[in-house]
């Protein structure tokens, strides 16, 4: 996988998204529009905005681009069908390439134990999940009350539930992780 410098991150992201980050004219409407805004540092259409300003660094540490839920919505409100949860998966990649940390190291752990996983399974597997963010933040006592009152209902499995194919989905997360080759 090619690795980027922080002053080819436009070009990066063009060639990870095939858009242009001069497409977004920053109108506002995804961030307007997306439903975990409350818990993000940077508003989405600011992420973007830092790196047309060329603040390269400022954009990949935001933990924006890791609490992104992929949902499209900010993508479906764009009147520029500038595809903003595809930049950023692109965000996320180049940082991870840059090993650059988030502003909060706990969305990348959240987003590593997400991952786990989805190669382990093919798809989420909510309780999994939680053991691995859990054991890798240290906190694992945290929202313990909820957890009975969770299981009751039936909101977390206690066993995975495994896709047919998931070699096609390991494939597709090792093409993109650079890990193919």
């Amino acid at each position: 996988m090619q690795t980027a410098h922080l002053d080819s991150v436009p070009g990066r992201i063009k060639e990870i998204t095939s858009q242009h980050i001069s497409q977004c004219y920053q109108c506002g409407k995804c961030s307007a529009g997306c439903p975990v805004r409350d818990y993000l540092s940077v508003p989405p259409n600011r992420v973007v905005r830092l790196v047309q300003l060329g603040m390269y660094k400022e954009a990949l540490s935001s933990s924006t681009i890791w609490i992104c839920a992929g949902c499209q919505t900010c993508s479906s409100r764009c009147p520029k069908n500038f595809d903003l949860a595809k930049f950023m998966d692109a965000m996320r990649q180049i940082s991870i390439e840059e090993n650059i940390k988030p502003a909060d190291p706990k969305v990348k752990k959240f987003h590593t134990a997400f991952l786990k996983q989805i190669k382990s399974h093919g798809r989420s597997y909510e309780l999994g999940m939680l053991i691995d963010y859990k054991l890798a933040t240290g906190d694992l006592l945290q929202d313990v009350d909820a957890a009975p009152s969770t299981f009751l209902k039936g909101k977390i499995s206690l066993l995975p539930h495994n896709i047919e194919n998931k070699n096609a989905v390991n494939k597709i997360i090792d093409k993109i992780s650079g890990q193919d080759k």
